[in-house]
């Protein structure tokens, strides 16, 4: 019997015991949040918190309860690729007359405040037409050109078109530090994003519908990078020093461009190790390390002392090599000897994923740019290197130093596409060029054999291909995808300049703080209103009973929100009236028992009898009504979005935990009563 009670108390305790796990990240990341927020006006001060708190910060803020947009406050926007204006601007020019524009202005009538296929919509119109897509389309890399592959074509610039959008809003979303965005695309041709805390409304519509800029820059070779670097911590610290300006010399080998069917292999990242950012004795390429300044201290404080030094360059890493065929050296820009470093030779460098937000904002302060010389700029990689299933302390972001001055823009691009190179089935992409941009292409190949030009989108580096010939006819062919999803990915970042969709925000509702802090304290105060009357109801009607079933009802709501923490979803406005709902089916099951167990006391059963009978009666229709609300929740996450669907969310974890906690916890404090001598309960029946 002793064990027995071990068991049944561990069936209260552990629920309990899980959900206080799950609710401490919660805790701590709001201790730490209002710690950092008091912070705020002593940017020392705050630079000092953030380097002794950042990770148990972010693990908090990580493992918290999230609150949704309506709780929070923020944006929520909805974007429309306009993908008729896409089909028109890809109709040959020369071939547009009236029916087509009539046939353009049809659909735009038909598809306009719809969720209709506008391509769909518009090939349907071309048939009512007579119309056929071969008058007005071509294909430029197909010789024998028809109707089927003309659609093809569309469709996959529509593809394109949308991928691309989603691609640069992604980009530009993640570089303004909008925690937790939701970005994801709706129907054939819109893209619904969810911005929680956005404090400047018109800089994210401006970031929103600014065009995508593509440049073709190119890539500075040499160790002026490091001291640029190390010019960037003097200016952090206060320190006003001149930037050594170092010899340039652009001799780097990584991805290739050349004519057509030529290739290379991409520089090989595996090969390539993070050098450790806390490093403070650089392995040097001409191995002149100076002694550890220090030594002898904990590795916290070690850590500690070198980001304070060296606020730029400890996020940096670098790897040199003297050739192609040397082992390259790690080092560390930290401290590091200019004098040490030759002008030949290759130089790669780095920066930790972890770290990358924090070097981009950097970037963006005035201090550091009007530290930067004129004439260059340092960008960093749009996309990590290392295996997609890496953890971040693995992963790591290419750095390069490039000419301020685009060599080419991304508008003399006129396709772009993914394919498969013949002699060796690696993935590839193909890049033609107008005729003013294959000229250009020529003068610029020309002049840079043999070294790097990057292709840059919204400042970001997609791709730096090394130039291994002179390309006459602005058709060039980069290598170096490691898959063929890569080469899909870098050819829609191309066609940022060869497609004229425009993006255009046609739903926009903006939450304020405000807002949010009135919907959560009604929230909370509507919930507890319903806690309450039906507690006080239970206790009322059922007593000692009704008590069991108002602890299981507490416990209820607790494990709801508990595993809504653990499957990492967000708590909303809708989610709270789910809880509610729950709450009251939790309670609709402990009646059913009651109601149950007073029968059969009536008909003069023993307690421990009446328990097991009316469990077991009223088990069926608890399984019966649960499974059917369910069901419901289900369809709603299936058909619903947005609000609905969180609400759908909380209504099923409520129906499982309620399946639980009504049944299998209740039932325990009945067994629980019993064996401690109880042989009768009031559950509020009438005295015989």
């Amino acid at each position: 019997m002793k064990q027995k009670n071990i068991s049944r108390w561990l069936i209260l305790t552990l629920p309990l015991l899980a959900a206080a796990y799950l609710f401490y990240p919660t805790y701590e990341y709001y201790q730490l949040d209002g710690e950092r927020n008091a912070l705020k006006s002593d940017s020392a001060a705050l630079d000092e918190w953030d380097r002794t708190n950042e990770e148990a910060y972010e693990k908090a803020k990580a493992g918290r309860l999230k609150l949704g947009l309506d709780l929070r406050g923020g944006m929520y926007v909805t974007l429309e690729v306009d993908v008729l204006k896409l089909i028109e601007e890809s109709a040959l020019k020369e071939a547009v007359d009236d029916d087509f524009l009539r046939i353009v202005e049809e659909t735009r009538k038909q598809t306009d405040n719809t969720d209709l296929d506008v391509l769909d919509t518009f090939l349907a119109n071309m048939k009512k037409q007579n119309k056929q897509l071969i008058q007005y389309f071509t294909v430029s890399n197909q010789l024998d050109v028809n109707e089927e592959a003309v659609e093809t074509k569309l469709r996959k610039d529509v593809d394109d078109a949308i991928e691309q959008a989603l691609q640069v809003i992604k980009q530009r979303i993640n570089k303004f530090d909008v925690s937790e965005a939701q970005i994801e695309k709706v129907g054939s041709r819109r893209i619904q994003l969810e911005l929680p805390d956005v404090k400047d409304e018109t800089e994210i519509r401006k970031l929103l519908q600014t065009t995508a800029r593509l440049e073709f820059k190119r890539v500075l070779n040499g160790p002026r990078l490091i001291a640029i670097a190390q010019n960037l911590d003097n200016a952090l610290k206060g320190i006003v020093a001149p930037v050594a300006d170092t010899a340039v010399a652009d001799t780097t080998k990584a991805d290739t461009v050349k004519a057509d069917s030529a290739a290379t292999a991409k520089r090989d990242s595996t090969s390539v190790a993070k050098a450790d950012s806390a490093k403070a004795d650089s392995a040097k390429p001409a191995d002149t390390a100076k002694k550890d300044p220090y030594a002898g201290l904990s590795d916290e404080e070690r850590a500690r002392r070198i980001r304070a030094d060296f606020p730029f360059t400890w996020m940096l890493s670098g790897m040199y090599a003297a050739n192609e065929q040397a082992q390259g050296q790690q080092f560390s820009l930290s401290g590091a000897d200019l004098k040490a470093f030759p002008e030949s030779g290759l130089y790669s460098f780095y920066v930790g994923a972890r770290e990358v937000s924090r070097l981009l904002a950097l970037l963006d302060r005035p201090d550091v740019r009007r530290a930067i010389p004129a004439d260059v700029s340092i960008v960093v990689d749009a996309n990590p290197s290392g295996a997609k299933d890496a953890p971040e302390s693995e992963k790591f972001y290419s750095v390069y130093l490039l000419a301020a001055e685009p060599e080419l823009t991304g508008d003399v691009i006129t396709e772009a596409y993914p394919t498969f190179d013949p002699t060796n089935n690696a993935p590839v992409v193909h890049m033609q060029m107008d005729a003013v941009g294959s000229e250009r292409w020529a003068q610029i190949t020309g002049a840079n054999v043999g070294k790097r030009i990057a292709i840059v989108l919204d400042d970001r580096v997609h791709s730096a291909p090394n130039v291994i010939q002179k390309i006459p006819n602005g058709s060039s062919q980069i290598t170096g995808s490691g898959s063929a999803e890569e080469a899909n990915l870098l050819a829609v970042v191309l066609k940022a300049g060869a497609l004229k969709a425009p993006v255009k925000i046609i739903e926009e509702r903006v939450v304020g703080p405000s807002l949010g802090e009135d919907s959560i304290r009604r929230g909370i105060t509507s919930s507890i209103i319903s806690f309450v009357i039906v507690i006080l109801f239970m206790l009322a009607y059922y007593a000692v009973g009704g008590a069991f079933a108002d602890i299981a009802l507490m416990v209820n709501v607790i494990l709801v929100v508990a595993a809504l923490i653990a499957f990492g979803g967000t708590l909303t406005l809708p989610g709270i009236a789910g809880i509610i709902l729950a709450t009251a089916m939790a309670v609709d099951a402990n009646i059913l028992i009651f109601e149950r167990i007073r029968e059969e006391l009536a008909a003069g059963r023993t307690l421990r009898s009446a328990v097991d009978l009316g469990f077991a009666k009223a088990w069926s229709a608890i399984l019966d009504s649960n499974l059917t609300n369910m069901l419901s929740g289900l369809v709603l996450i299936f058909l619903g979005t947005g609000p609905v669907k969180g609400f759908a969310v909380t209504l099923i974890i409520g129906v499982l935990m309620t399946l639980f906690t009504a049944v299998v916890m209740t039932r325990t404090m009945f067994e629980l009563a019993i064996s401690a001598g109880a042989t009768s309960i009031n559950l509020g029946q009438k005295k015989a």
